[in-house]
């Protein structure tokens, strides 16, 4: 019998006994590096991406691969330490600090967000609790705060006012308020500030040492330019709650450092431990997704066709309604987890098989189709399951 690639990632998937080659094992064939290039180069070529770093996790380590440019202007190559902005992979980020509140007994993500927020109080949002805004499941927030919204003063107003289209919980859209609300929530239960505590608790206990809400100037040299689906430079500007929705910039390795820790791989505290585990309960089903807090899971066997229904504008930008999953339940082995992000210039994708130890980071200055990222990691994934498959 000859395995399709499909075939061989549900293997992949269910069977314990995988192993991977290293790339720097000496004589392993296929390597890593070849099976990544051989996907990175024509998805660059097809759709114009000036630079691209790839993050593979495997039971035998991780390993990191740039390509390009880090800005067409200039040449410079990209490198280990080009910093990428990563868009709304950030919320997960948020996800993890307040999971880790909750860890340290600073709050309950069942309870009302008012609870934490108390100058919203009689407002909609008594009725929303902080597990629905980090599921996107409050009850119709839109993707964006609308235009007049330039502020706090408008910020407040906008939560004061708004009003739920569907009950809590009955309905998936995806939201940038929400989890920005969720963060503020975060810093008031640990009373400080977010930026502050995204660096002093998460990225220290997580040992990222290149991961930024704000790049400092000592890092400004190494700031990849980003590139709009129509090739115009662009690079994120300030908005509100964007530091909390979509506003890290990190390098591969960081980020693939990250996906290792939520893979249960680093040996963590064990209070940042439970927090990454807790983001990652299944609360709500969505056709084959699972929503958990801001991660996105699917149980094996799993598809293409699935991932990029799951991934689809359908679910990023309509709402959708959901299943309750009572009680919350892990990830079932096999279980493929990811999450994208993009802004205007930059497109990022990770994804990964805690079960399986293994794991794609996928970094680009260049904002180009999630279809085509979503796409390029399972390609990679079969690849490196049929180089530990016997064929038949």
């Amino acid at each position: 019998m000859t395995w399709t690639r499909r075939r061989c990632l549900t293997a992949m998937l269910s069977c314990p006994a995988i192993r991977f080659s290293s790339a720097h094992a000496a004589g392993s064939e296929p390597k890593i590096g070849k099976m990544v290039a051989d996907v990175a180069a024509p998805l660059m070529r097809e759709h114009g991406v000036p630079g691209l770093a790839v993050g593979v996790v495997t039971p035998q380590g991780r390993e990191t691969f740039t390509f390009g440019v880090s800005s067409k202007h200039t040449g410079k190559p990209v490198t280990t330490d080009t910093l990428f902005e990563i868009g709304s992979v950030s919320k997960t980020f948020t996800a993890t600090l307040a999971a880790y509140a909750e860890a340290r007994g600073q709050l309950d993500l069942n309870d009302p967000v008012t609870t934490l927020v108390p100058e919203l109080k009689g407002s909609a949002l008594d009725e929303v609790s902080l597990l629905n805004l980090a599921t996107h499941t409050s009850g119709g927030m839109p993707l964006q705060f609308p235009d007049w919204v330039k502020g706090p003063a408008e910020m407040w107003e906008f939560y004061r006012t708004w009003k739920p289209s569907v009950e809590p919980g009955s309905s998936r859209a995806y939201a940038n308020p929400s989890i920005g609300l969720l963060g503020l929530a975060a810093a008031r239960a640990m009373k400080a500030d977010f930026a502050d505590l995204s660096e002093r608790v998460l990225h220290r206990a997580l040992d990222l040492q290149n991961t930024y809400l704000a790049v400092p100037a000592a890092r400004q040299a190494s700031y990849a330019q980003g590139y709009t689906r129509h090739d115009l430079p662009a690079r994120l500007t300030p908005g509100v709650l964007a530091e909390e929705a979509y506003g890290v910039r990190t390098t591969v390795a960081d980020l693939t450092r990250f996906m290792e820790a939520n893979m249960g791989r680093l040996g963590l505290d064990s209070d940042i431990a439970r927090a990454l585990s807790t983001t990652h309960l299944e609360h709500f089903r969505l056709g084959p997704m699972r929503q958990a807090l801001v991660w996105e899971q699917y149980a094996r066997p799993v598809t293409l066709e699935d991932l990029l229904a799951g991934n689809s504008a359908e679910v990023a930008y309509k709402p959708n309604k959901v299943a309750r999953i009572s009680p919350p339940s892990a990830p079932r082995p096999g279980a493929w987890v990811n999450k994208t992000g993009s802004t205007n210039g930059f497109g990022a994708y990770v994804a990964f098989v805690p079960s399986r130890a293994l794991g794609v980071v996928l970094l680009a200055n260049k904002n180009y189709p999630v279809e085509a990222r979503v796409a390029a990691a399972f390609e990679i994934m079969t690849r490196l399951a049929e180089a530990s498959v016997p064929h038949d």
